[in-house]
């Protein structure tokens, strides 16, 4: 039975961001809406929209974007403007193999941890997974972030976190949400349950194997869809740029 379409959750209403914090606003909304896929892969920041959405002047705008093409969730193509960045396949397999490792890591130092206010704080901001019934894709991917968020933090690593977010690693899930079906959102909550139980009981053999087994199969998962996808959006990126006469505006 085909599988009905993800329905895409609207922007909230524009609003004014806080005073003093005008760009960080924007890029945190924008990293969200990413990240959640609100915006998809390939999909076009448009400047003009961007400043009535957020009630401000292009200046915060265009900072907000260069922010977050810093951060590698955008680029700008010639001819599109800033588009949410697709990965290519070999992409996602190369961030899927740090990832494994990362994690595997990670799911280690957090049985190992003995912190019992750490442990308070994972078993509590990990309670989601074990709510029954089926998830929605879009919510779906807010729980992964957060429980595997959770993992690092009782890892008590600082290192080990930061590394993992300048890969910017949840971007990878957010450019395969829309292949999540029943069957793999419940495996992966299941999955889930196991790397968690693992943890829990101080069994850091069982943690790992079980982190490694959910990622090589999420990653499996990632690059067979996005070998599906075609990359015109990383096509456009990666061409010669034409050139231009001195002093003639960029489209």
């Amino acid at each position: 039975m085909t599988e009905p379409a993800q329905r895409v959750e609207p922007f909230p209403t524009a609003v004014a961001p806080p005073h003093g914090a005008t760009v960080a606003h924007i890029v945190e909304k924008l990293r969200d809406d990413i990240l959640t896929r609100r915006l998809p892969p390939g999909a076009r920041l448009v400047e003009v929209e961007l400043t009535a959405r957020f009630v401000v002047s292009r200046g915060p705008v265009r900072e907000a974007l260069r922010r977050l093409a810093a951060d590698g969730l955008i680029e700008h193509v010639p001819h599109r403007g800033a588009v949410v960045r697709r990965l290519g396949s070999r992409e996602i397999q190369e961030l899927f193999e740090v990832r494994v490792e990362l994690e595997s890591l990670a799911a280690r130092l957090a049985a190992n941890n003995r912190d019992k206010r750490m442990r308070a704080r994972f078993t509590k901001a990990i309670q989601p997974i074990f709510e029954a019934g089926p998830r929605r894709a879009s919510e779906y991917l807010c729980e992964n972030a957060e429980f595997h968020r959770a993992i690092m933090e009782l890892a008590g690593n600082r290192q080990l976190r930061d590394v993992a977010i300048r890969l910017q690693l949840p971007l990878i899930m957010a450019q395969v949400g829309d292949v999540r079906s029943a069957q793999v959102l419940e495996a992966s909550v299941r999955e889930h349950r196991a790397i968690a139980e693992a943890i829990l009981a101080r069994d850091p053999l069982a943690a790992v194997g079980a982190m490694r087994a959910h990622l090589e199969r999420a990653a499996a998962l990632a690059v067979a869809r996005s070998a599906m996808i075609p990359d015109e959006v990383g096509e456009q990126a990666n061409a010669p740029r034409p050139t231009r006469t001195p002093g003639e505006p960029e489209l």
